[in-house]
């Protein structure tokens, strides 16, 4: 009997705020990052398949509502509560600032996969808006959506793949064909 296939991919990218963790808008308080129920069993899963990382789009910094610093500090506080990422990008502009690296744009998915020698095609963003869904796409990758109470219902209708939860995502990414 052949092996079962592998995972669909070789990178699995995480938004920060309202996938992994709870989302407080501009949050620049490491005190105040408290996970997704079952954020670390999903990211632990993923990272006995794939590398895993964390994309983030953080406009506070380009408004002034918080400092790089602060965004460094929060990310190294979801390592501590989530365990090492194998790559970590995010990036600091403002929403009209046009940049390459904004979800819903691929640059920071394409950073992070030439960053850790993956392909972009085998390489999965999993997010709670559409923007991270439509960067997994332009990057020529795979992106689920896993709504939560902000999710809008039109981000569901145009999303590829919907999961319940972060595990289902992760399951989804690692396990294809499991019986």
């Amino acid at each position: 009997m052949p092996d079962p296939p592998g995972p669909l991919v070789d990178l699995v990218l995480f938004d920060r705020d309202g996938t992994l963790v709870h989302d407080v808008p501009y949050n620049g308080d490491p005190a105040l990052v408290r996970p997704v129920p079952g954020a670390a069993e999903a990211v632990d899963l993923a990272r006995r398949h794939a590398k895993v990382g964390i994309v983030s789009n953080q406009s506070g910094v380009a408004d002034g509502r918080l400092t790089a610093t602060q965004v460094r500090a929060v990310n190294r506080r979801v390592e501590e509560l989530l365990g090492p990422f194998d790559v970590v990008r995010w990036c600091p502009h403002a929403r009209s600032g046009g940049c390459s690296c904004r979800k819903p744009a691929p640059g920071m998915v394409l950073a992070a996969a030439r960053h850790v020698g993956v392909l972009p095609g085998r390489v999965a963003v999993v997010g709670d808006i559409l923007a991270d869904v439509q960067a997994a796409r332009a990057a020529g990758g795979i992106g689920i959506l896993v709504p939560n109470a902000r999710t809008l219902s039109v981000e569901v209708a145009a999303a590829d793949l919907v999961a319940s939860d972060l595990g289902a995502a992760v399951r989804h990414l690692v396990e294809p064909l499991r019986a």
